[in-house]
């Protein structure tokens, strides 16, 4: 019996430390984010959120198709990431996917970057040459399994 209770002790302190752990993650991140400014003002084009650290960022928004005559469908949003010193130091492409008037895009996008201050957003035709490498946005369950069966198959 005694046995038993040690046990249950240890599994109460590894439980314990996991959601200690997870909420001091938790805290720490969400408080190294801060929010960047934007440069322009496209009312076709809603952000909700944009936040940056001093290495990455995420941008999160909605596109409204509310032009009247001109569709924007297969157009790109164009979003330039600024330093301090009004450098552009990323550029993002998002597709317009939407086909009728009236209807929202959302979108989420992040981004790889050093000391990003500011953005700004067009709406382009294409894509320009220069769109740097960003963050991939989730990987997929499948994706998971595939890496951790080929990771295993390298450690075995």
């Amino acid at each position: 019996m005694k046995r038993l209770k040690t046990f249950l002790i240890y599994a109460l302190i590894i439980v314990g430390f996991y959601f200690f752990s997870e909420f001091l993650i938790t805290v720490g991140l969400s408080a190294s984010y801060e929010d960047i400014v934007r440069k322009d003002n496209i009312s076709q084009v809603e952000i909700y959120e944009a936040q940056a650290t001093l290495v990455n960022g995420k941008v999160k928004g909605v596109i409204k198709d509310s032009r009247g005559n001109e569709s924007l469908t297969g157009k790109y949003v164009e979003l330039d990431f600024y330093s301090k010193r009004d450098n552009v130091v990323a550029r993002k492409y998002i597709p317009i996917e939407t086909t009728d008037v009236n209807t929202t895009q959302e979108f989420s996008t992040y981004f790889e970057a050093e000391d990003v201050t500011s953005y700004s957003i067009a709406i382009v035709d294409e894509k320009e040459q220069g769109e740097l490498n960003i963050i991939p946005e989730e990987l997929k369950n499948t994706d998971i399994l595939v890496l951790t069966f080929l990771t295993l198959l390298i450690f075995w």
